[in-house]
């Protein structure tokens, strides 16, 4: 009976034994449960960072092409300083082309005049000459009339 009876409390030591491991045990896997979901939550906030980071990275890539493409259109035309500089030196040249077209004209207009004068007095010319005609034409006639007339 001792002998059974130190069984049963040998048993008994053991199960109890047995029992706090299985706690100490539960308490390590709820310790370690916890750790993992913390490092779960870590995880997630990094992934949401690194997805911030990202757009933020596409948004700057974004803008570097479109600041790069600009750029290139930019490169394309010359400075200000160059642009007035030929606007400068067209202004001249329009100015002078104008005084080149006002002498032109003006020296048409005097053409225009000298002709007409010139067709003017072609005109007056051939009135003249047309008058004599007519006026020889008459003594002409006056002549070959006074030939055929006898005197008295």
């Amino acid at each position: 009976m001792l002998s059974t009876l130190s069984q049963c409390e040998f048993s008994m030591g053991k199960t109890l034994l047995v029992y706090d491991m299985n706690l100490r045990e539960m308490e390590n896997y709820e310790k370690i449960y916890k750790e993992i979901e913390c490092s779960i939550a870590g995880a997630h906030e990094k992934i949401a960072e690194c997805k911030k980071q990202i757009l933020q990275a596409k948004r700057i890539r974004k803008n570097r092409q479109e600041y790069d493409a600009l750029a290139k259109v930019i490169q394309r035309h010359p400075d200000r300083h160059e642009t007035l500089k030929e606007l400068e030196a067209l202004g001249k040249e329009l100015e002078h082309l104008s005084h080149i077209k006002e002498s032109v004209e003006d020296k048409l207009e005097l053409r225009r005049k000298q002709f007409h004068v010139l067709l003017s007095t072609i005109h007056e010319l051939q009135q003249t000459l047309e008058n004599d005609e007519k006026l020889s034409e008459a003594e002409e006639a006056q002549e070959t009339s006074m030939e055929t007339d006898p005197k008295p």
